[in-house]
């Protein structure tokens, strides 16, 4: 049942995202039918497994929709809105965080600062779907939204659980501090009425640089964790390894990684063992913290081939880029920015020992789309260790996933890629996420019919693969 209201309407077009001509959008159309109900594989995202463990009901549309995705956070605070006025408490203040309805108010004010954007097509989405506007948000309906959304939240079929059946999630992947209990996991693998599958994912960004001021506690603390003491780096390897196979214990498939580069030499044993106890002294320098950290991803590497784990690698981002911001607000605030991507010479140390490995899982991500053509695809088209990842963060927009495909297909296909990748912490917005990306491909797989280089009934079977048997081979689900 749809809200009706006076105003913009919000009806969004179904054929959005296909080609203008008529042939190609019509085989757009039959490929998207075949695809837009199947189940969705999310082996990749920020929601927290607690959510659908204690399953109880969103606090407010705001804390829901706006405060913990940094996607919306961004494009507001470009254009004027500050970041305190979006629910995230300010440190530098004290002052308490304004009301969730004040913040939903910027959205209606500045919604048509989304317009072309991804943003705006899964909000469009989201609201319209889920929530059953039909009305798109402007200074003067928005607190009627806000009081509808906040009276349908509080609805039994508006829970976490009850939602991820509506969504039609087949398989969530969380991510994962290396050195949590997993107890939600838990709770959650042993609830008979839950039937959906949530996974954990391995996430150990800090261990890796240690010119980070937390690193000597994260190391501490995962070796408190696995109960083995860290004060050598065969400790902290053997704490590592411990670790994963807790992990896997509950269930996960795979680990990632977010480091700035790529880089992947190896150290003597005695090198590395220097430099791990140069950095819990203190006395750490900067060119020591790089090979340590290029060192640290070919042990990854390596512990991937020995347990079986997944290598997710998300590298070139520059994270927390106005101190400022991150001072006062914390990380994960819209700041954290692109920078050029490298993977052919950076990987090569780490690929000739591993690349050809059985059972070895290496998805590479990028923000830098330059690389999908000349170094991600050609690397996928030879290692069968390597996949190509979808596009991420500032790219997983429509016209970058036409383009990810084209420059991937070139060199790789289609087997060799990831199935797409929400990466998202915004809850509701995880169907509106993939029907884009089935839409995109879509689109892309009428291309390729409407120019006889496939035919329909290929375009029809691989759009299947991609939402399903791509992403769960990838990800060994």
């Amino acid at each position: 049942m749809t809200h009706a209201r006076t105003g913009t309407p919000l009806a969004p077009h179904p054929d959005r995202l296909f080609a203008a001509e008529s042939g190609a959008r019509a085989v757009a159309r039959t490929v998207y039918e075949a695809v837009r109900d199947a189940p969705i594989i999310s082996p990749h995202g920020h929601v927290d497994a607690a959510l659908l463990a204690d399953d109880q009901p969103f606090q407010d549309p705001a804390s829901l929709l706006i405060t913990p995705d940094h996607y919306v956070l961004r494009l507001l605070h470009a254009n004027g809105v500050p970041l305190e006025a979006l629910g995230r408490a300010d440190a530098s203040s004290g002052r308490p965080v304004p009301p969730g309805r004040d913040a939903w108010r910027q959205l209606a004010e500045h919604w048509d600062d989304f317009l072309g954007t991804p943003v705006r097509f899964w909000f469009e989405s989201e609201l319209h779907d889920v929530f059953g506007l039909d009305t798109a948000p402007d200074a003067a309906n928005a607190d009627e939204q806000y009081d509808h959304i906040a009276a349908l939240l509080q609805e039994p079929r508006m829970r976490p659980r009850a939602l991820f059946d509506a969504f039609g999630i087949e398989v969530l992947a969380t991510t994962d501090d290396p050195t949590a209990d997993l107890a939600a996991h838990a709770r959650l693998a042993a609830d008979p009425s839950f039937t959906g599958r949530v996974v954990p994912t391995f996430r150990a960004d800090a261990v890796f640089d240690p010119s980070r001021s937390d690193w000597r506690h994260v190391v501490a603390s995962i070796g408190e964790a696995a109960g083995i003491d860290t004060g050598t780096h065969d400790g902290l390897l053997a704490a590592l390894r411990a670790r994963r196979r807790y992990f896997i214990e509950h269930g996960a498939t795979a680990t990632d990684t977010g480091v700035l580069d790529a880089g992947s030499h190896p150290l003597s044993h005695a090198e590395r063992s220097r430099i791990h106890t140069a950095a819990l002294h203190g006395t750490v320098t900067a060119a020591e913290a790089v090979a340590y950290r290029h060192d640290m991803l070919y042990r990854w590497a390596e512990m991937s081939v020995e347990d079986g784990l997944v290598m997710q690698l998300h590298p070139g981002v520059i994270r927390n880029h106005h101190e400022p911001t991150l001072a006062r607000f914390g990380g994960d605030t819209g700041h954290d920015l692109p920078a050029v991507g490298s993977f052919t010479e950076p990987l090569r140390p780490l690929l000739n020992a591993f690349g050809t490995a059985p059972g070895f899982h290496l998805v590479l991500f990028t923000v830098d789309e330059t690389v999908f053509s000349r170094e991600i695809g050609p690397l996928a088209g030879f290692y069968p260790a390597v996949y190509a990842g979808a596009p991420w963060w500032f790219i997983d927009t429509p016209a970058a996933i036409g383009r990810y495909r084209a420059a991937i297909t070139d060199s790789a296909s289609f087997t060799k890629t990831s199935g797409f990748i929400d990466d998202t912490r915004a809850y509701c917005s995880i169907p509106a996420r993939h029907d884009m990306a089935r839409r995109a491909d879509a689109a892309y797989l009428a291309s390729l019919v409407v120019t006889h280089q496939i035919s329909e009934e290929d375009a029809v079977r691989t759009a299947r693969r991609i939402v399903s048997d791509i992403p769960k081979a990838t990800f060994k689900l």
